[in-house]
């Protein structure tokens, strides 16, 4: 263990340096604040309670969008600055150890901050106390590639002189946040150029950047309280005993497989509701869903018609119907098992993500389940939505998606960054997700082939939609 009067005098050498520096930040810092600013900004919902660790003279604190912030820093100096340039927000002297026990926050950030912590792994896991299960932590760390044009520029008096920096890796980020007890949700290298330079610094970070992130200056990573350990917040993940699930059917000429989608799907939770949503089918359906639910009194079945179009409204009117903890949808020409269901319930309720995205490129599927081009395309999307969210999803397509009610209706009522661009409801639902910082994992499934009817999607004019719409995600996640 290291010895306390080291961790001490490093600590108070970090304290005696931002007490002389807290007033004279160069036109550099300034422009860089501003820059990382609107980089967490992305990253923010509107009504979040925000502690920055490390908050120095208040100024990032102060671009982000909130509705309680509180800045914590070790320097008097800049904590007298703070409070004087931002007397609306929340300041205090000290460190992590301060805070009222119990004290929680939804958003907690680390901005440029790690590198000078004495002991990072005991502050991370301290940070805890602080954390519930939907907590984020938000950190950013420097580049070490940048390391030296950083000592370039304070050389040259461009760039303020620091004390010792550890100048961890990402790799020793996330080291580290394991370590802790942190689970790192996804990680994103932003600003290739740090420079306040107008159109030209838009530019160069907006549309290179993406396409060269190891040379980018800083990197972002996201994390939550990680499973299996004991939290010190009264709020922990309900009981899987205790949740209950509501399924969304959206049915359009799959009169054949309403009473199998009731039949075949296992007991989960406290109880299940299905909720079918019937879309202009020319065939029997409705009525099937009809017969279905007089058949099975003892089964919760809703039913609705779909009052708009596509499978993306057809869902959105389902999950204004549903009243289960969690909600699953189920397309009904049953491709993917109900049976497979529980798979999703688990990976909820056990904590293991927040998000369970169904995936059907993992086991190897019957010879007429998917057609050759449309297993190519779907691996295309899966490798550019892995590239686009920083967290890995292999299968952007499979129908199968499942959430907390909670979360959905926070995803919800932030739509509007991204707007009513999906039809097929897919992207809305995992862009959304991503939006909000949930941990997405892929549940593997074996695909089968479809036993009535045949498919509702055009491989080429869907094919083309659904890439307008992944160029159209890459301006507000990516190009940004």
């Amino acid at each position: 263990m290291t010895d306390r009067s080291t961790l001490d005098a490093h600590t108070a050498a970090v304290r005696d340096h931002f007490n002389v520096t807290a007033d004279t930040p160069t036109a550099l810092a300034r422009a860089y604040r501003r820059l990382l600013g609107h980089y967490y900004g992305l990253l923010l919902p509107e009504d979040c309670t925000i502690l920055e660790l490390g908050c120095g003279t208040g100024d990032l604190l102060a671009q982000l969008p909130g509705t309680k912030k509180v800045g914590l820093d070790i320097a008097s100096r800049q904590i007298d600055y703070a409070r004087s340039a931002h007397p609306d927000l929340e300041f205090h002297v000290g460190s992590v150890e301060k805070l009222p026990e119990g004290q929680t926050f939804d958003v907690i950030i680390l901005s440029d901050t790690l590198n000078y912590l004495a002991d990072v792994q005991d502050v991370l896991t301290q940070l805890r106390r602080h954390s519930r299960p939907d907590t984020r932590l938000l950190i950013n760390a420097p580049n070490t590639l940048w390391r030296p044009l950083f000592a370039l520029a304070s050389g040259l008096q461009l760039r303020q002189t620091h004390p010792a920096n550890s100048w961890l890796s990402g790799r020793d980020v996330r080291n580290l946040l394991e370590l802790a007890h942190w689970d790192v949700v996804k990680s994103q290298p932003r600003a290739l150029f740090p420079f306040a330079a107008g159109s030209i610094e838009r530019f160069v970070n907006r549309l290179i950047a993406p396409f060269l992130p190891w040379f980018c200056v800083t990197e972002f990573f996201v994390a939550r309280p990680a499973i299996g350990r004991e939290s010190t917040s009264a709020d922990t993940l309900p009981e899987a005993a205790q949740t209950s699930v509501s399924i969304v059917v959206p049915a359009r000429n799959e009169a054949g497989n309403i009473e199998s989608a009731i039949t075949r799907t296992p007991a989960m939770g406290s109880w299940i509701e299905f909720i079918f949503v019937e879309g202009g089918s020319t065939d029997h359906t409705w009525e099937e869903i009809q017969r279905v639910k007089a058949a099975y009194p003892d089964i919760r079945i809703k039913a609705v018609q779909q009052t708009g179009k596509g499978k993306g409204n057809a869902v959105r009117e389902g999950y204004a119907l549903a009243e289960g903890d969690i909600l699953m949808i189920l397309d009904t020409d049953l491709t993917m098992p109900p049976e497979e269901l529980p798979k999703y319930f688990d990976a909820l309720t056990s904590g293991h993500c927040e998000f369970a995205n169904g995936c059907r490129l993992v086991y190897p599927m019957e010879d007429h389940a998917m057609q050759f081009l449309n297993m190519i395309a779907n691996k295309t999307f899966g490798i550019l939505f892995s590239w686009l969210l920083g967290q890995q999803i292999k299968d952007t397509l499979c129908g199968t998606k499942v959430l907390r009610r909670s979360d959905y209706l926070k995803l919800a009522a932030n739509r509007a960054y991204f707007g009513d661009f999906d039809p097929f409801g897919d992207f809305d639902l995992i862009f959304g997700a991503d939006h909000m910082n949930l941990k997405i994992r892929d549940i593997p499934i074996r695909y089968r082939d479809r036993t009535y009817g045949s498919t509702n999607i055009n491989r080429w004019s869907h094919g083309w939609l659904l890439l307008r719409m992944v160029l159209f995600a890459a301006r507000k996640l990516k190009f940004v």
